[in-house]
This record gives structure tokens, C-alpha cells and sequence, in this order.
């Protein structure tokens, strides 16, 4: 599977963002090929009809339509390469965490990392357009950098990443971030880490270094999930990833992920989501999305 990598913009300094348009990214998001990328993408349609595959989810495509991916996240595109006009704004983590003090300002945004709400967000066409507007003077700033473009770029990228996860909220009918302790995002920001090795909350909470019940807690009052829930949620998707983008079976998934038995997978998957892992797979092989 192809994995795309970030390629720093050409401009007068090196960020890790950039802007990009239809005619510049066409070829690889009119191909059907799978493949992710080590970045993070927000895709604004104009224009579009079709699907993408992304975390097992079906996502249409219609006009007026944002599209959240994660890094590394599998996706495969079935465009209409007819009337297909988008922006990309595509950037690494490392692109926040050197513009941003707060080093877990990705994961306090509600689309990205997201396992219980979907990956997309109908707008309306004023607020596409008035994204677009703010995604061309990025790329202006990028394109042609003068000694102040940073701050710019700097405004101008938090102003739309706080402007999507307010209507994303709204429309999710999702609180914004509530006051209160770091743990529950770094708890979110490690699992992302360890997931193939670390399937315990105890185990996050000793290296977070506090106690199960504080984490508990943190994670309870943010997310409104258990911490255990919202481990096995993430660790699901993980599953599914293998069965789907692999040709593994159950028993050497569970040798990756860890599980000390086969069985133990095999229980854990039919518990979470009613099927079995063959079912799950026949399923999915005839459309259906999870």
C-alpha cells in the first residue's frame, strides 16, 4: 500500500502545510488505489460526487462537502472526475505543535481522531466559499513569503481550525472543549501511540503517572466515554484495519496486537460488534461500511 509523504511547500521557509488545489493533487485522488498519508487533510468540496472508504466508513460526496483525515488513516476514492473542484489543506502535526504552545491543541480538535461521530461535514456554500477565500490567502503567504507570513499563516490557520470545530460541534450537536485537566487528551494522543502494544487503561494511567480512577474521570468529563470505552473503540478500528487492508489472519492480528490468545480477539471483536471476524469481512466485501 502507498503511503504519501509530506513534501515541504517551496517557498521562502520551510512549513509543514500547504495548500493545494484540484489540477496540482488530481491524479492521486481520481485513483482507486488504496493508500494514506503521514499528514493530516482537510478536503473542501465545491464540487464532487462519489464516495471514499475511510475508517470502514462509506462517505458520500456531494457538493458543499469537508472531509477530516487523520494521518495514516486507509482511505480509497471513487471520484467523478466531472465538475470535481476541492482545496486540500494538508499539514503534519509538527507544523501545530511549533506554531502552537499547546502541544495537544490537534487532539482537543473534535474531527480529527474522531471514533464516534462522522468524518465529513455538510456546509453550506458560504462557508465553503468563505473557507476557500481563507485557504487561497494561506497559499498566497506560502507562495510568496515575505518576513511577516509566518504570523499571518499563523492567524490565519488557527482562525480555521477553531471556525471548523465550532460548526463541526453544531452540527454534531458536540460541546466544545470543556475546562479541566490535560490527561484526557494525552490519554487520546497515546493511545494513537501505543495502540499495538498497550490494550489497559492501567497501562496508560501508570505512564501518565496517575491513577486509573483519575484518568477514568478525565476522560469521562471530556468525552462523556469511559476510558475503557473509548480504548476498546480505538482498538476496534485497529482490528478492522487489519482484516481489511491485510491478508493476516485473526491469529497472527492478535500476535501483532498483542492479545495473548487468538481467541481472545475473536471474543472481543464478537462482543463489540455482533459478528465475527468472517462476517465482519464478507459484509464488508459486499458494501457494507462500519
Amino acid at each position: 500500500m502507498k503511503t504519501l509523504k509530506f513534501h515541504k511547500t517551496e517557498c521562502g521557509v520551510d512549513f509543514l502545510l500547504n495548500v493545494l488545489t484540484t489540477e496540482e493533487v488530481r491524479e492521486n485522488y481520481l485513483s482507486n488505489e488504496i493508500f494514506n498519508t503521514d499528514f493530516f487533510e482537510i478536503i473542501f468540496f465545491k464540487y464532487g460526487s462519489g464516495h471514499l472508504l475511510l475508517n470502514h466508513q462509506k462517505i458520500e460526496i456531494k457538493n458543499n462537502t469537508i472531509v477530516f483525515i487523520s494521518p495514516f488513516q486507509k482511505r480509497q476514492l471513487f471520484f467523478n472526475a466531472d465538475n470535481l473542484e476541492f482545496t486540500v489543506l494538508a499539514f503534519q502535526e509538527q507544523f501545530l505543535n511549533d506554531f502552537f504552545s499547546d502541544k495537544l491543541f490537534t487532539y482537543r480538535l473534535l474531527y480529527f481522531y474522531q471514533l464516534e461521530f462522522p468524518l465529513i461535514m455538510q456546509a453550506e456554500k458560504e462557508s465553503i466559499d468563505r473557507y476557500c477565500v481563507l485557504l487561497s490567502e494561506i497559499k498566497t503567504e506560502l507562495l510568496k513569503t515575505k518576513a511577516d507570513s509566518i504570523h499571518i499563516i499563523r492567524s490565519l490557520i488557527y482562525y480555521l481550525l477553531q471556525k471548523l470545530n465550532r460548526e463541526y460541534a453544531e452540527k454534531h450537536h458536540l460541546p466544545l472543549e470543556k475546562k479541566g485537566s490535560n490527561y484526557a487528551f494525552l490519554f487520546k494522543k497515546l493511545i494513537e501511540i501505543h495502540i499495538k502494544e498497550k490494550q489497559r487503561v492501567n497501562e496508560y494511567a501508570e505512564l501518565l503517572g496517575i491513577s486509573r480512577v483519575s484518568l477514568n474521570k478525565a476522560v469521562k468529563e471530556q468525552f462523556n466515554l469511559t476510558a475503557t470505552d473509548l480504548l476498546k473503540q480505538r482498538l476496534l478500528v485497529e482490528i478492522k484495519d487489519y482484516l481489511v487492508h491485510t491478508e493476516l489472519t485473526a491469529a497472527e492480528i492478535a500476535h501483532q496486537l498483542h492479545f495473548s490468545e487468538p481467541n481472545h480477539l475473536l471474543r472481543f471483536f464478537k462482543a463489540q460488534t455482533g459478528m465475527t471476524t468472517s462476517e465482519f469481512l464478507a459484509d464488508y466485501q459486499n458494501g457494507m461500511s462500519y
